[in-house]
Parts: structure tokens; C-alpha cells; sequence
């Protein structure tokens, strides 16, 4: 008898307790119809239909070509199901003829879509009670890329009592749903009388977890994580009547019980678009942190199987849809508004905010490198070549500030209307602040906080830097410049406690204006100037990359005697970042996985360099300005080659 092939379909909401139950069977043929004349389709066609009071879901093939809903103007690609259609009601559909089954979860928990191969049922028994799903391979298999075995006794035998702390804590941290780790709390601060949501997972704070578990070799809480959240993807209107956009992915969410009579719970899925948060700001970066992971899940594990899936095909895409999507914006950084991203307060960040660009560019990359091949995706591809080249010219010519930009900047002329205007944004001098002058060193520079028309933000922003840097979003000597940077202002950027995430502070009217007098961002505090050891495990991946382990050591050494000391806190404030955070809450979780994946990191280089990329000169040559057909754009980019080139 020919064993079934068999997919898993769900949707939202999870809690810690009750497992998931009430898991309903839709039978399907390929090619057969039902008395009342409803057709049933082939697996991988993937849509709602309806008849009468029922409903059949059919999975999207991959050309979309016969898609009817929300087509995308830029990658060719069609929409033909919608994730929250799973939250009804389904009936069971039998077919004696049928040899493939789909199981829909009711209500509206998520489910991950699990393919499993027709392998026999003694052996798919015998995977699952050994933990790994029907078709996967086991962890001590060889694979032909990545670094998927990682000797788990190599980091047994080299923890030190504070690795061993860190990872207890961790492993303390973990949430589950339906009996499976799906990611890691914000903190697990036992003192904290008021958790806020602290308790639920975010997705860019889950990004260190995530790591640290693949470099230990667990790599199905990252794969759980992955397919988990994609099923909470925006489909539909979410705050107070208006869409933030289709694929937009959640902040965070949080496993909770549902209460279901006569003693009856199972666990939901509770996202947060931004409707639950500070401000009511929308998340641009989870998406892009998203895509990172995605990308870094195959490099580590050498399995591409889970970026081929039919579902994260669909996910991928819509996310690179709802960015690329063409609006009145003449740059090509992302537009977006105050506090969506880390720096998730008003901070005077809204525009063109360099972490974002840095992500995008990564997330760009990592998007070009796992698009499947199909007749749609070519013009995707080109999209995205055609955004990396514009991006990258973009950010290195006209955000990059070193000694000899300050300069040109203080000489600039205003007000001047020409195609080959120097003062392009119209950048008035006077905006230079006085700090600046004698803060930047001769031999280092550094990528501009922000940059929109009559306004440069001079702040040194460290995690959109530390990304340039990973992405080779800056060129070569750029890159070499920030760490030089680092080094040469290692009082003000690391202190006591690594590192600042921006100089300097916003202070006096200038505080009072910009934050609006924000309680939480005073000076040297939190996101104004404070220090989060959470950018450890980045700033070592960029040190990795540039040669430079020995400032990564340097400050790995200085975090590591504080730490577990001060109960691994969330950041530090003053100058120097003597003082604990005054609101910062204790076991952070992204503090120690950073921290454990700055250790592994160094332990074994090979990681730092999967998770980095090359210069790529492809995308150095391309130039967008040449695809225009308007004859009156001029490219400057020959003006940029000594930046760019090495």
C-alpha cells in the first residue's frame, strides 16, 4: 500500500501548559470531484475555496499563474491564499480513492506546514521518537555545506563558569508551543513586579538566541521559530482600522491558554503588529531580522531545504513585496517613522535611520541568495540587484563621514538648484555640531545616523554601523575606518561596559525637543546614549570579518567580568556605563546569548564567516542610473570610486 504524503496547515496564538489538540482531517485527490460536483485539487495548490458551508484549502503551485488576488506589480508574483481564511471552521472531506492528506488546525492556532516524504511508517515512527520530523535527517549526518555537526563536546570541555551560567539562563528562557521550543523570552527577571512584555518573544531579541542554539547544534528551535512567526504574518487590518501592510511581521508575540469549557484550554498565539506598543509604531526590522535568520539557518546548518519550502518561498517574497513596494520616496533607503526598530522610542530617528538601511541591504542579500528559480522570479531578482546597486552607491557616497566629508560639508554652498549640485540634500553648514570637530579621529570615519533633505543626523550609531561592516554595505576602507573609529574613542563608544548604542546623548533642549522629554531616554540612559552588551556578538562578527579579533577579545574580556556580577542586566547608563540601567530589567535574554555567541564565535571563526558577506562586485559595477531611460540623470558614481574601491 502506498503511504500518504501529508501536509500540516495552522494558523495563530499559543501558552506554556495545554498541548494542541482538536486537529480536524481534509482528504483530497488529485484529480477527483465530489458528489456535489466541488472539485478537489493537487496538494501544492494552495487557495480557499467555497461551497456552500464548506471549505477546501489547496496549497499555491509555484508559477501563481493562476492567481486572482493581489498580484505584485514588482516581482510578478501572485497571492492566491490568505493564512488568516485558517481561523474557521472546516469540514471533513473523505475520498476512498485519495492518498494524500491534509490536516487543518482548528481555531486559530498556528500550525507550521510540514512536509513529510513517503517514507515507511516503521522508520517515520522511529524519526519522531527521536525528535526530528518525517524526511529530516539526524544531526550526525554529513551534509555538503555549512558547519551542521558542530562538536558539542568542544564547548562542554572550554565553558567557563560564566558560559555555564549563561547558558542555564538561557535554556531557562525558552518558550514552548504544543511541546516545542518556539523562542526565548525578552527577560526572565524573577524580581520584576511588573513584566510589561517582557514575557513574550521578539523577534529581533530572539536573533542572539537563535545563534547561540545553531552554533551549539540545536537548530530545531530555530526552525520551529521560523515557520512559527511566518504563520503570524500580517494578512489583514490590525490596528484600529488600518493595514500595516501585507507581510508585515510581528514585534513579538506570546504563548497564551485559551480557556475552551468544561475544563478544556489549548495554547494560542497572541502577535503584536504595534498596536500593543510604545507610540502604536509597526516593526520595519522584523521582517529583515526575519530574513537574516532564515538565511543564517541554512549556512549554519548546510540544509536549504527549509528556505525551498513552498510556504517560505511565499513569506520571503511578501516580505520583499511590501518593501520594494515603488512610493513617493526619490531615495532608495527605506522611509520609515520613529521608533520601529530597536531604538523603538521617539529619538529623533525617524527618515532614513542607517540600522534600517543596514538591515535592508542584509536582508536584501540574503533574499537574492535564496529566492527559488521560477519564470516569476527573474524580474524579483532584478529588483533586488537593481535596489543593492542604488542602496549601496547611495549609503557610501552620501552617508559616509570622515575628516575630509566634514570639510567638503563646512564649504558647502546652499540653495542649489542643478543636476550636478554638490550640496545635493541641502545641507546647511552650520548644522555640524561643535562636539564633532575634535571628537573623529584622522584615520577614522563613520556612516551618518540619518540623512533626508536639510538634515544630517551627526550621531554615531553603533548597530547600523556594525552592519555595514557585516554586509559589506560600506566598502573595504570604510569598514576599516569604523572599527579604527571604535578603537581610537573606546572611552566614549565602550567604557566600562561595550557598547554605546549611539554618541552622543541628547541633552538639555535639545532632550526636551527630540524625545519629548521621554522619562525612560534621559541622558546617558537607555536608548539615549546608553550601553547594551546585547551588540557584543555583532560587534565581534564585524571584527571577525576585518581581521580585528583582538578589539572583539578586548571587550568580550571587559563584559564578561561584569555580567554575571550584576545579574546580567539589560543596559548601562552614564558616560562611562558604570551604573546598571535605572529601568533595565536582569536576565536579559539577548544579553547572555549575545554574549555566548561572541564566545563561540571566537571559538570556532568559521561560523563569523557564513554569517558575513563579501564584498560582492557585481553589485559594485551595476549601476541603476544606466537603466533609466531618461537621458537627463547623471551618474555620480565615478565621483565615488576611491571610496569605494579598496
Amino acid at each position: 500500500m502506498k503511504p500518504s504524503h501529508k501536509i500540516l496547515i495552522g494558523y495563530k496564538n499559543s501558552s506554556f501548559f495545554a498541548r494542541c489538540q482538536h486537529t480536524l482531517t481534509l482528504s483530497i485527490s488529485k484529480t477527483d470531484s465530489n458528489s456535489n460536483g466541488l472539485k478537489f485539487y493537487h496538494m501544492r495548490e494552495f487557495g480557499r475555496l467555497k461551497k456552500g458551508g464548506q471549505q477546501v484549502f489547496r496549497l499555491p503551485s509555484l508559477n501563481f499563474s493562476q492567481s486572482k488576488r493581489g498580484a505584485s506589480a514588482i516581482a510578478g508574483f501572485y497571492y492566491n491564499f490568505k493564512a488568516r481564511d485558517f481561523s474557521g471552521p472546516v469540514e471533513r472531506h473523505v475520498n476512498d480513492n485519495t492518498d494524500e492528506t491534509v490536516y487543518v488546525k482548528d481555531g486559530k492556532n498556528v500550525k507550521p506546514i510540514v512536509e513529510e516524504s513517503g517514507h515507511n511508517d516503521d522508520e517515520d515512527k522511529g524519526r519522531k521518537e527521536s525528535g526530528l520530523e518525517v524526511g529530516e535527517e539526524d544531526e550526525n549526518t554529513e551534509n555538503s555545506g555549512g558547519v551542521r555537526n558542530v562538536d558539542k563536546a568542544e564547548y562542554v570541555e572550554e565553558e567557563t563558569e560564566e558560559e555555564k551560567e549563561a547558558w542555564k539562563l538561557l535554556k531557562e528562557a525558552l518558550v514552548t508551543y504544543c511541546d516545542l521550543p518556539v523562542g526565548t523570552v525578552a527577560a526572565n527577571d524573577f524580581d520584576s513586579v511588573q513584566p510589561l512584555n517582557y514575557d513574550q518573544v521578539f523577534i529581533r531579541d530572539f536573533v542572539p538566541s537563535a545563534l547561540a542554539f545553531l552554533f551549539k547544534g540545536e537548530k530545531e528551535i530555530l526552525k520551529n521559530f521560523l515557520l512559527y512567526t511566518l504563520q503570524l504574518q500580517s494578512w489583514e487590518k490590525t490596528v484600529d482600522c488600518y493595514s500595516p501592510g501585507q507581510g508585515l511581521m510581528p514585534a513579538s508575540f506570546k504563548v497564551k491558554t485559551k480557556e475552551l469549557g468544561k475544563r478544556k484550554t489549548e495554547e494560542v498565539l497572541d502577535p503584536d503588529f504595534g498596536e500593543s506598543a510604545i507610540g502604536r509604531v509597526a516593526p520595519v526590522d522584523s521582517g529583515l531580522w526575519w530574513i537574516i535568520l532564515l538565511r543564517a539557518y541554512g549556512k549554519i546548518t548546510g540544509d536549504n531545504s527549509l528556505q525551498e519550502r513552498l510556504d517560505v518561498q511565499t513569506g520571503l517574497r511578501m516580505i520583499l513585496n511590501l518593501c520594494l513596494t515603488d512610493g513617493f520616496d526619490m531615495f532608495p533607503s527605506l522611509l520609515v517613522t520613529d521608533g520601529s526598530c530597536m531604538i523603538d522610542r521617539r529619538m529623533g530617528i525617524h527618515g532614513h535611520p542607517l540600522e534600517i538601511q543596514a538591515l535592508f541591504y542584509s536582508a536584501l542579500r540574503s533574499a537574492r541568495e535564496m529566492v527559488t528559480e521560477d519564470e516569476k522570479s527573474t524580474n524579483l531578482v532584478g529588483e533586488i540587484n537593481n535596489r543593492l546597486s542604488a542602496l549601496q552607491f547611495h549609503i557610501r557616497e552620501y552617508y559616509w563621514l570622515d575628516m575630509q566629508k566634514i570639510n567638503e560639508i563646512y564649504r558647502y554652498k546652499t540653495e542649489e538648484y542643478s543636476l550636478n549640485a554638490t550640496n545635493k540634500f541641502n545641507i546647511y553648514p552650520d548644522q555640524i555640531p561643535s562636539w564633532l570637530m575634535n571628537w573623529i579621529p584622522e584615520e577614522g570615519g563613520y556612516l551618518l545616523g540619518n540623512l533626508q533633505p536639510a538634515h544630517m543626523d551627526f550621531r554615531f550609531f553603533m548597530l547600523g554601523n556594525l552592519w555595514s561592516i557585516v554586509s559589506s554595505l560600506g566598502s573595504p576602507t570604510q569598514n576599516n575606518a569604523i572599527l579604527n573609529l571604535i578603537e581610537s574613542k573606546w572611552g566614549d563608544l565602550v567604557g566600562e561596559m561595550p557598547l554605546k548604542i549611539c554618541y552622543p546623548a541628547l541633552e538639555h533642549h535639545e532632550w526636551r525637543i527630540i524625545t519629548g522629554c521621554d522619562p525612560k531616554n534621559t541622558p546617558w540612559s537607555y536608548h539615549n546614549g546608553g550601553s547594551w552588551p546585547t551588540l557584543l556578538w555583532q560587534f565581534t562578527l564585524a571584527c571577525m570579518k576585518m581581521e580585528r579579533t583582538d578589539l572583539a577579545e578586548k571587550a568580550i574580556a571587559l563584559a564578561e567580568k561584569r555580567l554575571p556580577r550584576d545579574s546580567w542586566p539589560e543596559y548601562y547608563d552614564t558616560r562611562s556605563a558604570r551604573f546598571i540601567g535605572k529601568q533595565a530589567r536582569h536576565y536579559q535574554t539577548w544579553t547572555l546569548a549575545g554574549y555566548l555567541a561572541s564566545k563561540m564565535l571566537l571559538k570556532n571563526p568559521k561560523l563569523a564567516s557564513l554569517l558575513c558577506w563579501d564584498e560582492d562586485f557585481e553589485i559594485l559595477e551595476t549601476c541603476v542610473c544606466m537603466l533609466n531611460k531618461s537621458g537627463r540623470i547623471k551618474c555620480s558614481r565615478i565621483a565615488a570610486k576611491s571610496q569605494i574601491l579598496v
